[in-house]
């Protein structure tokens, strides 16, 4: 998978249903996507925030890529204290998150690994982060080539997926290699967000802010099923 900022439940939910978590490191950046920035609660409504990036090519990998030199943590930490600042677990989330932006490191890959590595400890999961290009894998195949590559120099025999990906990928290629491809299949869990309408995916601090740490692990064990 990609390291995402701060990602949703759903992750958290395939990172726990394997073996081990094989987080991309030697894959371009995508500009649009979800590896800088995320979403959070303000006011009822879907808000972004964002860790800014330097100005370079779109076509580098994640971890060619910096952080910008203006990035204020401590304006994001304000940006989350005024969101959720009378959320039921505010306080101990919010010491996540200082611990998480506190982080020196102005690469950005080592930046994310660092925030994914800290919430997984807040989350008491302990599957194995794999960083892809410490893999001896063919890293220049694309698309699920690259996958099987990835899966047979980890000696997988088995690949779980989430389940948006079940058109991109062939149980028959994978299984051509003694691997069995498998897709996590999982709803949006609901919970209270200050006695307003549901807003789902958001980032995972979003849960950790209105449930406790127990009933988010709960949530992740029990959110998903394969298919």
């Amino acid at each position: 998978m990609q390291p995402y900022l701060l990602p949703y439940i759903g992750y958290f939910r395939l990172l726990s249903a394997v073996d081990h978590f094989v987080v991309y490191d030697n894959i371009q950046y995508t500009k649009r996507g979800w590896i800088n920035r995320n979403r959070l609660l303000s006011s009822g409504e879907a808000a972004t925030f964002t860790v800014p990036l330097q100005k370079d090519s779109d076509y580098l990998d994640i971890r060619q890529r910096d952080i910008a030199e203006s990035f204020n943590p401590r304006k994001l930490l304000g940006q989350f204290a005024g969101a959720y600042r009378k959320a039921p677990f505010f306080s101990q989330t919010f010491e996540l998150l200082e611990k998480i932006f506190q982080c020196e490191e102005k690469n950005l890959f080592e930046f994310l690994y660092h925030s994914l590595e800290i919430t997984c400890l807040h989350l008491n999961l302990d599957t194995p982060l794999i960083v892809s290009s410490q893999i001896n894998a063919d890293h220049g195949a694309a698309g699920q080539s690259r996958l099987i590559s990835i899966c047979n120099a980890m000696k997988a025999d088995v690949y779980i997926n989430p389940i948006g990906g079940n058109h991109l990928y062939s149980r028959e290629a994978f299984a051509a290699n003694g691997i069995d491809l498998q897709f996590l299949q999982y709803a949006d869990t609901e919970y209270p967000q200050f006695a307003l309408p549901f807003v789902p995916r958001l980032s995972i601090i979003d849960a950790l802010m209105f449930n406790s740490v127990d009933d988010v692990c709960l949530q992740i064990a029990s959110g998903g099923i394969c298919v």
